[in-house]
């Protein structure tokens, strides 16, 4: 029986470096901006970083601490959001990777059939059918 080819791990460190380098280049509103929530997300955490700027020059720090816990659960929320889908991307390049070289290598990864009375012919609609020796 031949072996199973040997599964990622679900994270596996290569793709989770290019994953979290990633996860920070996808911060570019032009990016984001494809993904109309995270967009509002994003948006919501750079007004409110600008408002713990603006509280702690001003000497307002009455609620910086609900400020500043508020900004950092957005912040978490656009960065995981981005590092998930970056991940999904690294997999499925992972992926389409390793049928390219499966598919180069142009070997079966079983044995063949043994041959029996079957036998494979052309259809009308461009694929293969079976049909028995009488047809």
């Amino acid at each position: 029986m031949p072996e199973r080819a040997r599964k990622r791990p679900l994270f596996d460190p290569p793709i989770v470096r290019r994953a979290l380098r990633d996860s920070f280049v996808k911060l570019d509103p032009r990016q984001v901006a494809k993904n109309p929530v995270m967009f509002v997300v994003e948006v919501g955490s750079v007004l409110t970083t600008l408002l713990i700027v603006r509280d702690a020059a001003t000497g307002q720090t009455a609620h910086l601490g609900f400020t500043i816990q508020v900004t950092l659960w957005l912040w978490f929320t656009v960065l995981f959001a981005n590092f998930a889908e970056a991940m999904a991307e690294g997999r499925g390049k992972a992926q389409a990777d390793t049928l390219r070289r499966a598919k180069a290598t142009g070997r079966p990864r079983s044995k063949p059939c043994a041959p029996s009375r079957w036998r494979r012919r052309r259809c009308a609609r461009a694929t293969w059918c079976w049909s028995s020796p009488a047809s």
